[in-house]
């Protein structure tokens, strides 16, 4: 998950005006793991477009059996730390990037402890691996292999691109399956239980969501519309806008998160003025068939600040942060000195937690964050000189934090 530094600045900055001091809430135990610097070489990270403007390309990360891989969209290059920040192995372009310095090709017969292999990436993103710890990343397509979908008036120009454990290109994944034809803008990308791929992509009518089995053949396509998203029966004149959607790790279900809103009017006039928040909903979808199993609802994160002499709460959406097993589903808000986190169950019982994950201002550059399906948190914080790959004690947080 990412978030643009400007909108986090605005928002903390209306959290510092009047956040209301009395509630507690338990600050999740941070662990600062390495540090990279911002650069081209091998166990540097390019973070930034060096040559143009800031964060034109991504940069994201996932944490899978205490390693770390890095997919550098800027730098053209995926690497694997463990969490010592050894750099283990990389796939580079090696047209845009520096020859490596320390690393050895990886070859058929040759014993290397840390590799190389080279790969024409051209701009990876977002990434996932697997329990093989086979690695799938989004890349771009050069300007020259893009096409138009017609029907859905899409923009065809992302691939998905299998990697083995060891770095291997093992075959490209289309909307068809492998070799198949080019996605549109991909918004996700999940494994789910048996090794599954999941890819959520954008479409000017919606959303479809491609499933596909650990060897990359397709399984099945879910596709919601922007004008049928579904509404809980007991919400009158409400409209809703789509947050995010993530993968169950453990089950073929889809976790959808739908905010709702209500027109607002002048009493005097009943002329409308605008619009306010009514309701935040987590849907659940069985993939296979495409039923919503059921819903939740999610709370408010609520703050209290002082306008006019009289003391006024206002109240703001969560956005989803990601999915562990047992169904239990992570939100997160931007406040002072970093994010509030809530944490609910979507099974029996409605269990939640609230807590709070420090992130300095000097590290708000640029920030991401992956969740593992076991419930710990990972993140990279951008400064202007380096990026720190940190994470959050989430285990010792559910089994502390208050409901």
């Amino acid at each position: 998950m990412k978030f643009h530094p400007l909108i986090a600045v605005l928002i903390i900055t209306s959290f510092l005006t009047g956040c209301s001091k009395s509630s507690r809430i338990l600050s999740i135990e941070r662990e600062d793991l390495f540090s990279l610097s911002i650069g081209k070489q091998e166990d540097e990270i390019a973070m930034f477009n060096l040559e143009s403007d800031l964060g034109l390309r991504r940069t994201n990360i996932v944490m899978n059996d205490g390693l770390i891989y890095i997919a550098d969209g800027n730098g053209a290059k995926i690497q694997r730390f463990n969490s010592y920040g050894d750099l283990l192995f990389m796939i580079y372009n090696e047209e845009t990037n520096p020859p490596p310095l320390t690393l050895k090709p990886l070859s058929d017969g040759n014993l290397v402890t840390r590799w190389v292999v080279s790969y024409p990436l051209l701009e990876p993103g977002e990434i996932t691996v697997d329990s093989r710890k086979h690695i799938f990343v989004r890349d771009r397509l050069p300007n020259e292999r893009y096409s138009f979908d017609t029907e859905n008036k899409a923009l065809l120009n992302n691939i998905i691109l299998h990697f083995d454990a060891d770095g291997r290109f093992v075959e490209y994944i289309g909307r068809e399956g492998i070799g198949g034809t080019p996605f549109p803008k991909i918004d996700g990308l999940y494994t789910s239980v048996r090794d599954d791929l999941v890819v959520v992509t954008r479409v000017p009518l919606g959303w479809d969501i491609y499933w596909y089995n650990s060897d990359g053949l397709f399984l099945f396509v879910i596709q919601l519309k922007s004008q049928a998203l579904p509404i809980p029966m007991d919400r009158e004149s409400v409209f809703p806008s789509l947050d995010k959607i993530a993968a169950g790790p453990d089950s073929r279900h889809l976790y959808i998160k739908i905010d709702y809103y209500r027109n607002t009017y002048d009493e005097s006039t009943n002329t409308r003025t605008g619009i306010e928040p009514d309701s935040s909903v987590i849907w659940i979808m069985n993939a296979e068939n495409g039923v919503w199993e059921k819903y939740v609802d999610i709370p408010f994160f609520e703050y209290t600040f002082t306008e006019q002499n009289r003391r006024v709460t206002s109240r703001m959406f969560y956005s989803l942060l990601g999915v562990i097993k047992n169904g239990m589903v992570f939100f997160v808000f931007p406040v002072e000195g970093g994010y509030s986190i809530l944490v609910m169950s979507t099974g029996q019982g409605g269990e939640q937690h609230r807590g709070f994950i420090r992130v300095e201002d000097s590290e708000l550059e640029y920030n991401a964050f992956n969740l593992s399906a076991e419930g710990i948190l990972s993140g990279l914080l951008a400064e202007q000189w380096e990026a720190k790959l940190v994470w959050w004690r989430t285990d010792k947080f559910l089994g502390e934090g208050s409901r």
